[in-house]
């Protein structure tokens, strides 16, 4: 069975609710939303690399390919991302259309490769090799934070690793606590 790239974009861009892999559902129970664009986001991946020349067995896959897939994926994206020469750049709401590109927001590529570390797991291969675990994935996806948060005018504030809740301008202590000891996990040695 073979997928063609527009139907691996249409998987991952618009959430198609098919399922590219041919599995079936169980009977009584219905998964998550979760767990349904975690099996689109497997199939997808594991097509994407059937169909590179030469196939690349799973067993083989590392970052490279996670990296590879992931700016195959860019040109599917849905946000504006000026370039520095635009003179849009740095701004969050720019008053008239460019030609800048269209690409994969950062936040959905970071819930992205949240799903397929997942999946990577729950399909067999171990956390040692995991390769969407993989830092050269982090640092990829930092940078692309950094570059889109610059050219759209948009500021990510950096998550402090203490818990400090500080109650300024209704800033939401209580989702500021929840997000910040969330992350504390993810330091866990």
């Amino acid at each position: 069975m073979s997928i063609e790239g527009s139907s691996i974009s249409k998987d991952f861009s618009e959430g198609s609710s098919s399922s590219s892999g041919g599995g079936s559902t169980h009977g009584s129970t219905t998964p998550s939303r979760y767990e349904s664009q975690k099996r689109r986001d497997w199939n997808t991946f594991c097509q994407y690399l059937k169909n590179q020349r030469p196939p690349v067995p799973l067993s083989h896959c590392n970052c490279n390919q996670v990296l590879e897939f992931l700016r195959y994926l860019d040109q599917f994206g849905k946000t504006k991302v000026h370039i520095q020469g635009c003179m849009f750049y740095g701004q969050p709401e720019p008053p008239a259309p460019c030609t800048c590109p269209l690409r994969q927001a950062w936040g959905s590529l970071d819930a992205l490769i949240g799903r397929l570390r997942a999946a990577y797991e729950e399909n067999g291969g171990s956390q040692e090799t995991n390769p969407f675990a993989s830092g050269a994935i982090r640092v990829y996806l930092r940078d692309v934070r950094e570059c889109q948060a610059k050219a759209r005018g948009i500021p990510y504030k950096k998550k402090k690793k203490k818990t400090t809740i500080s109650q300024t301008k209704g800033s939401g202590g209580h989702d500021d606590q929840d997000s910040s000891s969330t992350s504390m996990m993810h330091f866990v040695p």
